[in-house]
Order: structure tokens, then sequence, then C-alpha cells
């Protein structure tokens, strides 16, 4: 086996996954070493992927050429549109997944992927040397640190000039259950004992986060007349701008909810619980907490919402969301049998939580290389997120950047990173803040991080992303064509509704049969369209030319209709929004990187200048963006630039 790669990428999460397709599709000569071939893009938690903000994620990783978006709707056993009642906008699609045949279906992509070798092993030990590069402005010279490859417990040494670490939850995992604690990156799987150390001697600095999951359930002990049955829609949206159709059978999802019962018989276990015992000092996440936290947060609630959702076509297995929990195993059984559709409930094992180590994230430059460490390249956990779109984003991003950076791709774009911007993609958002704002929980994706919300709807991935990524070498020549014909179809319906004609009298029955106000003068179809009560398939029966534009025969021809209903209702919201995004672009193009010396810039606040000191901003726009960074203190860098 040839032990020399452009890129090396270290775990088999969905952030690895990611990372070794894109390095790989970009023409670098890709390693991916995993612990495990048969639990590649495991789905350590709930077996879904997206949700609010989430699935924005997973189509910009689509338009970008990434995986997860087909492997979704290859697997995808009930899919949902959250937030319709909402503007599209915050529109996200989240679908239940089988989790044996999602792992599958990624180990055949990889499978066939060109360039990418795949190791089955533990990594232990980072290498890397120290060389001698000169300073910019005192051109004198300094020590620095670079990658060259990797060493496993078995002893194999694997060489690359960029390395992508995706570790997860395996950096000294440690998992509990009660009183008892067990080493482990997930159930039944080993920790990573020896590489935090590894990376922590080259001055990189680390800290323990905790998360958890549920009980599983036998869904043959299930009562489920007692439940309120949930389906999925079977519409046309997907994940992917170019998927097919959802092969599998479309399950249901079930609605239940806790009662004092139930409460009572978690509280009485509180005292062997590691939140509340002392056992864990690490920080859980916020928005998905345990319930026992649950409990303690909300002492005044006599129930909390579950849903029962099933983990894939052909098992017995479901998984109780909402039920997360880290309780002794006896505590945990007895709360459910409370539950009256759960009364007779067996199941396959209780819920845990784990701790792990991650890195500070404000150590890594935006294109998500360490700061430290030159080559090495951190996604997903292991930079403090939550998700599997959060890795997966990280890896799609950290795998472009690795192969552009050990000069694997083929491509002659002049750029040898990509970054993006908050008005870009949520990727960029997320990636921002992190490199930004750092964490002190694991970090979650929401719309509401995003400031330009109406910029970023997952109708419109591929208007943001997909020729961008043809410019660097990820995105493919179909993917390409794909996107440009939609492009022009869209742009053929919006032109229709801009100059087609309306007469009152031949619309105004059907205005008023519609309950919208019926016009005094004429006016055109896209004023109509504009109307918050009125859309294309209302006005199409009454207006035949719009009929026929709406039917012509072409690929996705619901979601071409959808996207250009979209900017029509809501073009002066894009416009107004760009106009701010244009505004912060002139701080994001004022590079200070190395043209400040903080510790003696007196000008600015105290806080300022540690923070500042800490996180190195790039452009001035991220200096505003840090906690602790005032309005004034960028007019004082400003001024002292001369602008």
């Amino acid at each position: 086996m040839n032990q020399n790669y452009d890129v090396i990428v270290i775990g088999g999460g969905h952030a690895g996954c990611e990372a070794a397709t894109a390095s790989a599709n970009m023409g670098a000569r890709t390693l991916l070493i995993t612990m495990d071939m048969n639990k590649i893009a495991q789905m350590s938690c709930n077996p879904a992927v997206g949700g609010i903000a989430k699935g924005q994620i997973v189509r910009e990783i689509d338009a970008l050429g990434g995986q997860m978006a087909k492997v979704t709707d290859a697997t995808a056993i009930q899919f949902r549109m959250l937030n319709r009642s909402k503007g599209p906008a915050v529109w996200s699609p989240r679908a239940q997944c089988d989790r044996g045949k999602f792992i599958w279906e990624w180990r055949r992509v990889l499978d066939e992927t060109a360039n990418l070798d795949v190791w089955q092993d533990q990594v232990e030990e980072l290498l890397v040397e120290s060389v001698a590069v000169a300073q910019r402005q005192t051109e004198q010279e300094k020590q620095t640190r670079r990658i060259t490859g990797v060493k496993t417990i078995w002893g194999a040494e694997f060489h690359a000039p960029c390395v992508v670490l995706t570790a997860g939850t395996f950096l000294n995992g440690l998992m509990h259950i009660g009183r008892r604690m067990v080493k482990g990156g997930r159930i039944a799987e080993p920790a990573a004992e020896r590489l935090t150390e590894s990376i922590t001697r080259h001055g990189i600095t680390t800290a323990r986060m905790k998360t958890g999951t549920p009980v599983r359930i036998d869904k043959r002990t299930v009562h489920f007349e007692d439940m309120t049955r949930q389906d999925g829609e079977n519409d046309y949206h997907q994940f992917s701008y170019m998927g097919k159709p959802r092969p599998l059978p479309q399950l249901p999802c079930y609605e239940c909810y806790t009662n004092p019962q139930v409460h009572e018989t978690l509280r009485s276990g509180l005292a062997d619980s590691p939140l509340y015992n002392g056992q864990i000092q690490s920080i859980g996440p916020r928005y998905c907490p345990s319930i026992e936290t649950k409990l303690v947060t909300f002492p005044d609630r006599e129930q909390h919402l579950l849903f029962l959702e099933p983990e894939g076509t052909d098992t017995n297995e479901m998984y109780l969301n909402g039920f997360s929990s880290s309780l002794p195993m006896d505590v945990q059984i007895a709360a459910l049998k409370h539950i009256p559709a759960l009364r007779d409930v067996k199941v396959y094992r209780p819920g845990y939580a784990i701790e792990y180590d991650f890195f500070d994230p404000t150590q890594l430059n935006h294109s998500l290389e360490s700061k430290i460490i030159d080559g090495l390249f951190m996604a997903g956990q292991v930079n403090g997120t939550t998700g599997y779109e959060e890795a997966g984003g990280q890896g799609t991003l950290a795998g472009i950047n690795a192969a552009l950076k050990a000069g694997g791709s083929g491509t002659t774009a002049p750029q040898r990173t990509l970054t993006l911007a908050r008005d870009e993609a949520y990727i960029g958002v997320l990636i921002d803040d992190l490199v930004t704002k750092g964490v002190d929980e694991p970090y979650r994706m929401f719309t509401s991080r995003a400031e330009y919300r109406i910029l970023l709807r997952q109708d419109d991935a591929d208007a943001r992303l997909t020729e961008r990524g043809y410019e660097l070498g990820i995105v493919k020549r179909d993917r390409l064509d794909w996107w440009l014909e939609k492009k022009k179809h869209i742009e053929e319906i919006i032109h229709f509704c801009d100059s087609f004609a309306i007469k009152p009298r031949l619309i105004n029955g059907a205005l008023e049969a519609l309950g919208s106000t019926p016009l005094q003068y004429g006016c055109k179809l896209t004023d109509l369209v504009s109307r918050p009560e009125l859309s294309f398939e209302k006005l199409a029966d009454a207006i035949p030319e719009l009929k026929e534009m709406l039917n012509r025969p072409t690929n996705r021809r619901e979601e071409i209709s959808e996207a250009a209903e979209i900017r029509i209702k809501y073009k002066g919201y894009i416009e107004r929004e760009k106009l701010v995004a244009d505004k912060m672009h002139r701080l994001e193009n004022i590079r200070i990187r190395g043209r400040f010396d903080y510790e003696h810039l007196n000008a600015i606040s105290t806080e300022a200048r540690q923070k500042l000191m800490k996180i190195q901003p790039e452009t001035l726009a991220q200096a505003s963006r840090i906690p602790g960074v005032s309005p004034s203190d960028i007019n004082a860098m400003l001024v002292l630039m001369g602008r």
C-alpha cells in the first residue's frame, strides 16, 4: 500500500466522509483512516438528517458537490419540510433515515470514489516537524510546525502535507450510565486515548464537552394505539438537487408525552445522575438537553413531548427522541413504563452520556486550517460543534482546502483557499462563529444565527454555491449543467411574469373566488404573484399561459416553479438584504492580520486587546464580530489605518 498521500483524513464519521470524498474528487490522493469500516458515517444518535437550519447546510453541501444529501435521499424513510407555516427563509428539510442502509450507501460512495483509499486502524500520533520561516515584518527567521503525516496504534505510518482531523467524540471518550463509567468513543467502541496529547504538546489547547443519546426501544412492545401518528410528506421535495426520488418505503413517527409519574421516577435517580453528582464536569448541549436536565430546568412542567422514530425498514429498533439520559438504567426503564404506550416496553440499551476532548476553534483560520500547525485541518465535533450536518459542512470545506493546499487539484483557479462569507452560506456562518467567537457549549446551527436568512434559503443553495464550486474543481460538469438549465428556466418564468399583462375584467372573478382584492387597473402578473394569499398554483387555472409556462417539460419542474415564485414574492426583501450585506463586505475587504501590535494598542479597550491578541482576526469585519470588541474599538482601528 502506498504510504504517501496528498491528504490524510482521520475519522470515518460525517465530517470525515465528506472531507475524504471532497479531497479525492478534487484530484488529491487521499487516505481515510477509520476504526471500523462497517460503521462508516454511523448515526450515533438520531437516525435523521436535516432540521431547522441544518437542512440548509445539507443542501449547501450538495450544491458544492458533497454527498450527504444524495445518501440521505437514497436511505430516507420519512421526509418533512419544517417551518411551512413561516416564510421560505426558514423552511428546512428533514428526513428520517434507515440507519444501516445509510452506512452502506456511504460505504458504496467511498468505494466508488477515485483517488481514495481506506485504511482500518486507529491513529495515535500526529507526525509534526519544525521548520524555519521568515516573518513578514522583521524578516527574521522563526520556528514553525508543519504536519508530515500520522502514526497508528499498529505502527503504520502514512505521510502527507495535509491532514484533516475529524475524530468526533472519540478523543479520550468516557461514557456514563449512572455512576458507572466506561472508556469509549461510542457504545461498544474504543476511545482514542493518546491522540489528544500528541496534538496539545505542540501548543494547541483542549477542553472537554458532553453529549448524550436516548434509550433504544423494541417496537414489538409498544402500544401504538396510545400514541399520535405522524406521517411524512410525499411531494417533490428532497435533499439533493440532483438526487432520485426516495426509493424506500416511507414510515410514520409517533408522539407521546411524559407525565408526573415519569418525572417522579426520574427524580428519584438524580442522586446517581452523573450530571448532578459531580461525575460530569463538562458542558452539554443547551438546545438538546437530557430529560433529567429538563426536569431540573422546568420543575413546573407536568409533561414533555417525546417522538418515537423508526431506525429502519428491516429492524424493530426505535429511537425515543426527547428522552436523552445518563441516569441509571433501571431508573430509565422504570420511568418509561409509566408512559401508557410504553407500559410493556422492552429496550435494546439505555441512554448514556459521553464526555470527549475538543479543541478551541479560535485556533483555526476560516479555511479550518490550524494557526499553529501548518497543514493540519480540523472539522466536526473536535471543533466544539454538535450534529451530523454541522460536521458534514465543516468536512466539505476542510477537504476542499486541504486538497487545494496540497496541490492535488486539477483546478486552475487562482484562489487557493475556499472560504464562505456569512451572506453566502450557513456553512460560512457556522465557521465564522467558531473561529471568531469560539464555543463554551456544543454549537448547534439555527436560522436565528444568520443575519442574512432571506439570502440563505434551502431552495437557492445551488444558485449561491454551484458555479463557485465548479471554478475550484469540486463541482463536476454534469452538476453545473444541471444548475445552468435550472437557472435558465427560473429566469424564463420570472421574465414571463414581469412582462405578462393582466386585465381586470379577465381576472377579477378568479381573484374574488380566491379571496383576493379585485384589480382597479391592469398590472403585470408579477404584481399578483407578489400577493401573500396568491400563488402560481392558485393562479394557473385562471391564466392558461401561466399554466403552460409552468408545465413545460424539464427536470424538477416543481422545484423550479417554487424557486421562481419565492424570488418574485420576496424580491424586495432579497434586494434590501443584499444591500446590507454589501455594506458589511466593505469591512470584510479591510484586511488587518499582521497590521496591529494589539498588546501596545492603547486606543482600544483592554478586553478588545486581549480578544484580538488571542483570535488574530483576518479582517475588520471579523474583528467586529468578536465578543468584547466594541464599535468604538473598530472606529479607533479605522482611524489608525487612515480610513
